[in-house]
């Protein structure tokens, strides 16, 4: 598909096509055939690859109020759809964290046809999240829970102190964080929240 779009146009095609239809509307689009089999680098604990709905998308989008300034993160990104397509719809950066190869390779082939402001990284997510500190929208669509989701808020928290994010959840409820306040809410699982931390300032301010 072509590098160049209008993120306009794109929404205004994508709304056009009745919502049961929109998932294959989009893996058409994106030339997107079946995902890669999950391999034996997902920890324990770990949701096996499975693609975010179109219109649970775009409700993150909505209700996150993604800008072409932002830059999203796909905590357990897969083979990228999610990013390809919030990318379309706001032109924001994306990044995504992906620990199993084969999905990550598939999600670097499909980035380089969409846009060269998307990205991904090949790791754990609980080693790499606290480091995409240029991150301000953080998607999860139920990558895991208990101590791995523990450890992932803990650093988008560090984050939080040095700037505002949002965090947009799919089937995943979150433990109640004092520096996080659900915002938006929307039918299929779609929670949005926003940090609430105390802004920490540099050395001197």
């Amino acid at each position: 598909m072509p590098g160049a779009h209008d993120r306009h146009a794109f929404r205004a095609a994508l709304l056009a096509v009745p919502a049961e239809a929109r998932d294959g509307w989009l893996d058409r689009v994106l030339d997107l055939g079946p995902p890669p089999d999950d391999g034996p680098e997902l920890p324990r604990g770990c949701v096996p690859y499975l693609p975010c709905s179109v219109d649970a998308l775009l409700a993150i989008v909505d209700g996150a109020e993604i800008a072409p300034s932002d830059v999203v993160v796909d905590i357990g990104a897969g083979v990228g759809r999610a990013l390809a397509l919030i990318h379309l719809l706001t032109d924001a950066a994306a990044i995504g964290i992906e620990i199993q190869p084969a999905l990550v390779q598939a999600a670097r082939t499909l980035a380089r046809r969409v846009s060269p402001r998307i990205s991904h990284l090949h790791g754990d997510a609980v080693e790499l999240t606290g480091r995409v500190a240029t991150g301000s929208v953080f998607v999860l669509y139920c990558p895991f829970s208990g101590e791995r989701l523990q450890r992932v808020l803990a650093n988008l928290e560090a984050i939080a102190e040095t700037r505002p994010i949002r965090v947009c959840c799919v089937d995943l409820p979150l433990p109640t964080c004092q520096w996080l306040t659900a915002t938006h809410a929307a039918p299929g699982g779609v929670m949005v929240y926003r940090s609430t931390s105390k802004l920490r300032l540099p050395d001197g301010q």
